[in-house]
């Protein structure tokens, strides 16, 4: 038997509320004494409030299902019980959005191609580029579209037209080549010249024709619009010039001829007379013979209108060295000149 702390031995604790049930008087003796009579249960009173027992037992917990916090939406009458709604992960919802980007591009794309929509590249030699975006034709050709060329210039094409519009204000009526001019063409400038003749891969390169706003005409050879071989210069004014070019300037043997009817044939050097050749001027004066940088220099021969002549040296266009001076009499003078004088005669 356990014993408390004084020594006294543990008396089992009584819950007041439990029920024991009534207690069994001892026995005594061998004969077991009869139970008392049950007492009579009292009547309750009349119109008083029936008190209700004190429970014998503890309060139970309650067994109940607790509601669900989240309801399954959707018809239904039942009113059963209903799944939690999933959520989708951010990594699904992220691929499910990848996937239709990539689709919706692919349908883009695909409608752009079979639509005649392409996009091409040309790097020329120099190392600049020409890019364009539109439609082309059967052999892969621009019809429609635009073009841009990597020094900033841009161009509209439309080759139903057969035109290509700059954005400098100059227009091209004619083919294309690899996106570049090429063939028969005609260029209209912004400022109003106008080029018609060849192309050779966006270069004016050929035999072609010049008409600048300024009323001047250009029509031979260029090499990247540059005069270049044979050609004709004529002027606004009248005056006009035959032969040979080199590097946008006059060179080479031709014929240069003047509004007041001067006439001047032979050898040309950076535009300037240069050689040997023949100078007719306006007043019937004539000289032939050589030139140093458009001057009469060198050994020649200068008519004048009225038939006196000089055979001999010239130097900045003047009568300078040895020379003869032939009157029309007859009467020659042989000696020295200085400036277009006769310093001294031969023998003095």
């Amino acid at each position: 038997m356990n014993r408390n702390p004084q020594g006294q031995p543990n008396q089992p604790q009584q819950n007041p509320q439990a029920y024991q049930g009534p207690r069994r008087p001892p026995q005594t003796g061998g004969q077991a004494t009869p139970p008392p009579a049950r007492p009579a249960r009292p009547q309750p009173n009349a119109g008083q409030p029936t008190a209700r027992p004190q429970q014998p037992y503890r309060q139970q917990p309650s067994y109940a299902r607790p509601a669900p916090t989240q309801m399954r939406t959707g018809g239904g009458s039942g009113g059963g019980r209903r799944r939690p709604t999933k959520h989708r992960s951010v990594w699904s919802v992220l691929l499910i959005i990848l996937l239709i980007a990539v689709v919706t591009a692919m349908l883009i794309v695909g409608g752009i191609y079979f639509a005649g929509i392409r996009y091409q590249k040309v790097i020329n030699d120099d190392g600049s580029t020409i890019k364009f975006v539109g439609r082309v034709d059967a052999d892969n050709e621009p019809l429609t579209g635009k073009l841009f060329y990597s020094d900033g210039l841009r161009a509209e094409v439309d080759l139903d037209k057969n035109t290509v519009t700059y954005s400098d204000g100059s227009v091209y009526e004619g083919g294309l080549e690899n996106l570049r001019r090429h063939g028969e063409g005609v260029l209209r400038y912004a400022n109003g010249d106008v080029y018609t003749g060849e192309f050779s891969y966006d270069n004016i390169t050929g035999y072609g024709r010049f008409e600048f706003v300024s009323g001047d005409v250009y029509e031979g050879d260029l090499v990247d619009r540059a005069k270049e071989g044979q050609g004709t210069y004529t002027w606004a004014d009248g005056a006009y010039y035959t032969g040979g070019f080199s590097a946008n300037l006059r060179n080479g043997q031709g014929v240069m001829v003047w509004p007041d009817g001067s006439r001047y044939e032979g050898g040309f050097v950076n535009n300037l007379k240069e050689g040997t050749g023949v100078y007719t001027y306006a007043s019937g004066d004539v000289y032939e013979g050589e030139f140093v940088a458009d001057m009469r220099a060198g050994q020649g021969k200068y008519t004048w209108a009225n038939g006196e002549t000089f055979t001999g040296t010239f130097s900045a266009n003047n009568l300078n060295g040895e020379g003869t001076y032939t009157w029309p009499s007859g009467r020659t003078y042989t000696g020295y000149f200085q400036n277009g004088k006769i310093v001294r005669a031969d023998g003095e």
